[in-house]
């Protein structure tokens, strides 16, 4: 399917290109210090969580800040994805080792599919891995129960993919299938992951580091080296820090695909971006991530350069620019209809403009 760019896509991007701010230069030291701060508080805080005397009021305090900063240096997988393969190698290597193994979340099971998200091959489709109502049907109260269970469930499922890695060797087409359909973070079972050759290294390497994690956690335990106590706890990190991650999703687009293939003009038009300072914004979207149809415009973009770079936009673009129609009042006013109905994008974004599209391919 070929994707057209219309003038004011082709606008938007001429005008941040044009600028004389390198709005798409990666600032390393930024990287490093949302990195320590997020990651000194987040493992500070769970640590006093873990010894704090059961339900306790430091406990719970503990709990909200752990999941709170796990959350934002979890995140930071989504800037590690972004990242040009050469770029910030040892970053990479560092989050991995600190964050990735250690929550069983590293990068290589989420990059594949989240670029795959982006593509204009996959995106709003019933294979698109992190388009959330591929997983719940939208105001049917049995399916959002559902959607609960599985979510609740989500984290026990990982353990035991990375636990049970070994076994995945014994038949080359049972591994091939952990490969292809288990080696993602998506919720969509319908999704089925490419693989390259650098893929399927660097997720049979990390597999084996995150295989010797979560067999540990369980042999401390039988070991008497940890309290059993320890499972449960993690548990409801894990689980907070995945509550968070969904709530956001529910609004990271309208979510009016009917399943086919979406031109490029209406990807961008079902993306949101969020502007206004209300609190469940500030909480589910870190790092700037808010500016998310923005995101998807410019992939490339630094997280840090994003409100700059929207700011830049708002200020050059014509008044009449459709860009200005993706900011959206609040999280849950995008959050309540992907819950309970399914809009059309003329009523969430506007009308689409008609005009005549330039020939040019987009690297989306």
């Amino acid at each position: 399917m070929s994707a057209e760019v219309p003038s004011w896509i082709s606008t938007a991007r001429a005008t941040l290109q044009n600028s004389s701010v390198d709005f798409f230069r990666v600032q390393p030291l930024r990287y490093w210090a949302d990195f320590l701060l997020s990651i000194v508080l987040a493992y500070t805080a769970a640590s006093i969580y873990m010894e704090a005397p059961a339900f306790s009021a430091i406990q719970v305090v503990a709990f909200l800040v752990a999941i709170f900063w796990l959350y934002r240096l979890g995140s930071l997988v989504h800037e590690v994805c972004h990242l040009g393969h050469r770029e910030m190698r040892t970053f990479k290597v560092v989050w991995n080792l600190a964050v990735g193994v250690i929550t069983l979340a590293p990068s290589p099971f989420y990059t594949r599919h989240h670029r795959d998200h982006h593509s204009q091959r996959l995106y709003g489709t019933v294979y698109d891995p992190e388009y959330v109502i591929n997983v719940f049907r939208p105001g049917s109260v049995l399916s959002l129960l559902g959607y609960a269970v599985l979510i609740a469930a989500y984290p026990l499922i990982v353990w035991l993919r990375f636990a049970l890695a070994p076994l995945t060797f014994l038949h080359p087409k049972l591994r091939e299938w952990a490969l292809t359909r288990a080696s993602s973070l998506t919720m969509n079972w319908r999704y089925e992951r490419r693989l390259n050759a650098f893929d399927r290294w660097a997720v049979t390497t990390i597999e084996l580091l995150c295989c010797l994690r979560a067999i540990a956690i369980l042999a401390f335990v039988l070991a008497g080296v940890t309290h059993w106590s320890r499972i449960p706890l993690m548990y409801s990190l894990a689980l907070g820090v995945l509550v968070l991650n969904q709530m956001r999703q529910l609004a990271d687009h309208h979510f009016v695909s009917d399943g086919g293939q979406m031109n490029l003009p209406d990807h961008i038009r079902d993306s949101c971006n969020y502007t206004s300072r209300d609190f469940f914004t500030w909480l589910f979207f870190p790092f700037s991530i808010r500016y998310h149809a923005l995101h998807h415009l410019f992939p490339t973009l630094p997280y840090h350069n994003l409100k700059a770079a929207h700011n830049y936009l708002v200020e050059h673009l014509p008044a009449d620019s459709p860009y200005r129609q993706l900011d959206q009042p609040s999280w849950w006013s995008v959050a309540r209809r992907t819950l309970w109905s399914t809009p059309s994008l003329a009523a969430v974004a506007g009308p689409a403009v008609a005009e005549p599209t330039p020939a040019s391919t987009p690297s989306t």
